[in-house]
């Protein structure tokens, strides 16, 4: 499975230079047989400090990092959910990622014109905002033109998803965000196939000049945002360059880096290790993934054949010094089916051939 965020902006506001910034941090592909890429998909590593201790460890032949996928989501203008400008196309990809990274313009630079004249982020957020509102009501609309005549005559699916769609569309006609609206998990499973944009986790990148990079910056808007202050034109000069040497430079680390972290945790997602002949491998699965569904994102024939799993913190075997003394100290335990994968798991699959 693979996990996608979706950059989203106006014009103008330093979308291309990010994700440009990203893709110079590309990694191989052809380690990952089931990803495909497309020219305006950057597949990223994701910075993790623990595959270089378990390595000093295991001593590999290889190391994969897990990966995220950030999608150069289509410019947006005003109007878009009428189809304005490239408005289709924007919110056709916009509904295809698990999350949206919003950026947003605060630098102030005169050969690059702002399309409301003046630099307002407030006012940024909420014209796109809107557009992303009005195309989800328009959506919900559509269902309950479909739902409500089945509810009539009493059809119990229907009945259940009506007073859902209502309570929605109530929240959106008062311009309000879905991801702001109080939904049980019942509920939520009842919307999850209408790929609706504002019930999507969002982080608000403000693209600042360098010397604000990094500051605790935030906007003022209706309800609290989840910001990340860096500077894109920076960041496309910092890809070139190493760890150690952003490190000699001042800064503790990228604000990529930062940004690739910040999705991953906005995206409640987890790693886990693999050492499966001598490759150290790290892989991604959403938090709550039972083992057998972990095995699957390894190969797809693991799941159906799953028997049951050799599991260690990774903590645990490099305070142990290898693997003979961590099983003979018992810190690896065998787990079956019902095993929920932890962050930091190293796990050894057993299944039927």
């Amino acid at each position: 499975m693979s996990f996608s965020a979706g950059i989203i902006g106006l014009p103008n506001v330093g979308k291309s230079t990010l994700f440009q910034a990203l893709t110079k941090k590309q990694v191989d592909v052809s380690n990952y047989p089931f990803t495909t890429i497309e020219p305006n998909v950057g597949v990223v590593e994701v910075p993790d400090n623990r595959l270089d201790q378990l390595c000093q460890l295991l001593k590999p032949d290889k190391i994969i990092p897990t990966h995220i996928e950030f999608v150069d989501i289509a410019g947006l203008v005003k109007n878009a959910h009428q189809g304005e400008g490239l408005g289709n196309q924007f919110l056709a990809q916009i509904r295809e990622v698990k999350a949206i990274i919003h950026l947003v313009r605060i630098f102030s630079d005169k050969n690059v014109s702002h399309v409301a004249g003046d630099i307002n982020p407030e006012q940024d957020i909420a014209i796109v905002n809107l557009e992303l509102i009005m195309a989800d009501l328009a959506t919900i609309q559509k269902k309950l033109v479909e739902v409500v005549p089945k509810a009539n005559t009493g059809e119990v699916e229907a009945l259940a998803l009506q007073p859902v769609l209502l309570k929605i569309k109530a929240h959106l006609e008062k311009e309000n965000l879905i991801n702001t609206l109080s939904l049980s998990p019942e509920e939520e499973d009842q919307i999850k196939g209408f790929h609706l944009l504002t019930a999507k986790p969002v982080i608000y990148v403000l693209n600042s000049e360098e010397e604000r990079r990094g500051q605790n910056l935030q906007v003022k808007t209706s309800s609290p945002l989840n910001c990340l202050t860096l500077s894109a034109k920076l960041e496309a000069e910092l890809a070139d360059l190493s760890n150690k040497e952003i490190t000699e430079l001042g800064y503790a680390e990228s604000g990529l880096d930062k940004l690739i972290k910040e999705t991953y945790r906005l995206l409640n997602l987890i790693t886990f290790f693999t050492t499966a002949n001598n490759i150290l491998q790290a892989w991604t699965v959403q938090a709550g993934t039972l083992a057998p569904e972990a095995a699957a994102s390894v190969h797809t024939d693991f799941a159906e054949g799953f028997i049951k799993a050799d599991v260690i913190n990774w903590q645990a075997l490099i305070k142990s010094g290898n693997t003979k003394t961590a099983h003979d100290q018992g810190l690896i335990k065998t787990v079956g089916k019902e095993y929920p994968v932890q962050d930091g798991d190293v796990l050894k699959f057993k299944f039927k051939t």
